[in-house]
């Protein structure tokens, strides 16, 4: 079990130097202290502090810091440096603490004969199938550090690629949450007043008044009855999420939901096209990156369908024509993969297919900005002035009356 050590060390110039290391024994933290070429004065485990730290995903470690472990992992393998010493010197420089204990684990398996994607495959968290199947092909063909550095683009990719899916989500999310406060707060605590003055009226309220105060009261004697179903809708979806029709189905509904369906799709075309592009330019075999890619993907209507075309490749068939049965697939993948099936360079056409989709993701996160800006303004103008007319819609009655 790796273990947080305090170590004091001198220096090749003498001066004293404190630090922290993860190991598994004392002994193997000195003996990496001398290989850094320091001379250890005290090394000793670390004893936490009185102190609480919330983890929300314990054992998770973020894509970029992956990305960054497999560009330097590649310069130092294509520098001749051996995979024990890499792994030992990435394992102290990086700032992810998750990391840095996967990569003391995996370079202990390494040591006891195991090999680098088999000591990797253990911690999922950390990586992935599709990360493990591009190591396990490197090493089979003895070219690492030009897989790592593919995987890394990979990385970076998918980094990019989420980064626009939040920037298209995250501003219509905070907009209309910002419109359900404002609702919220004048239904608690204005209408009331307002409610207070109709009461002494003897004239009959208008319908949108009379509603708008049933609301009202309705929220503020219920507002737990609302908050517990709002909660209570909010767990069931996850939880229906994570059984396997429910998963299937959401995925259906995600693609052809309006404004934001056509951008999931795309997301999902470029995430297979990139995924299964980078596997068989490695020379992973075919069904195992069918496999590979079903699993990473990210959507069930698209992993049903690759599974589709995973067993009709089995039996012998090509790529193209089981592609062609599910409508998921537009008539443009289809027909780039039937050219690079006739041409023999199926990576190619999954890396412009790729590449393409992509584009029009950064098109259509660029509409949607443009679009959503209007909309929602026109929706909080609509919510908050059809709130504010039905309260005064009385007053304007009253004022006829006094003339």
């Amino acid at each position: 079990m790796p273990t947080t050590f305090d170590y004091k060390v001198r220096d090749r110039s003498g001066a004293l130097v404190t630090g922290q290391l993860v190991g598994d024994s004392e002994t193997l933290v000195l003996a990496r202290l001398r290989e850094m070429g320091m001379t250890p004065v005290e090394v000793k485990k670390h004893v936490e502090g009185l102190r609480m730290e919330i983890n929300l995903r314990p054992g998770h470690v973020k894509l970029k810091q992956i990305a960054i472990f497999c560009r330097q992992f590649a310069t130092m393998v294509n520098s001749g440096l051996p995979i024990l010493r890499a792994l030992a010197i990435l394992g102290d420089q990086t700032e992810s603490k998750e990391l840095a204990k996967v990569l003391v684990a995996v370079r202990t398996e390494v040591e006891q004969g195991s090999s680098l994607s088999a000591a990797m495959a253990k911690h999922p968290k950390a990586f992935n199938n599709l990360f493990v199947s591009m190591i396990r092909a490197g090493e089979t063909g003895g070219v690492l550090d030009d897989v790592l550095l593919q995987v890394a683009s990979q990385i970076e990719k998918e980094v990019e690629l989420r980064r626009k899916i939040k920037s298209a989500m995250t501003y219509p999310i905070v907009v209309l949450a910002l419109v359900v406060l404002i609702m919220a707060a004048m239904l608690l605590f204005i209408v009331p007043q307002f409610e207070t003055i109709y009461a002494t009226l003897d004239s009959k309220l208008p319908l949108p008044t009379r509603i708008l105060l049933g609301v009202s009261r309705g929220l503020r004697t219920y507002w737990y009855m609302v908050l517990g179903m709002g909660f209570g809708g909010w767990f069931g979806l996850k939880r229906f999420k994570k059984t396997e029709a429910g998963r299937a189905r959401v995925d259906a509904i995600k693609i052809k939901v309006p404004v934001f369906g056509p951008l999931f799709h795309k997301v999902a075309l470029a995430r297979f096209a990139s995924t299964g592009g980078m596997l068989l330019r490695a020379g992973v075999p075919i069904l195992q990156a069918l496999d590979i890619v079903k699993d990473t993907v990210d959507n069930k209507v698209i992993s049903k369908a690759v599974d589709d075309v995973k067993g009709s490749v089995r039996e012998g068939e090509s790529i193209a024509k089981p592609l062609s049965k599910h409508s998921v697939f537009p008539p443009m993948v289809v027909q780039m993969m039937a050219v690079g099936e006739e041409t023999g360079a199926v990576d190619t056409m999954l890396d412009k297919v790729s590449e393409f989709y992509n584009n029009e993701v950064t098109a259509a996160v660029d509409a949607l900005t443009s679009l959503i800006e209007p909309l929602l303004i026109a929706v909080i103008g609509g919510a908050v002035g059809a709130a504010v007319v039905a309260l005064y819609m009385p007053m304007f009655n009253i004022i006829n009356l006094v003339q």
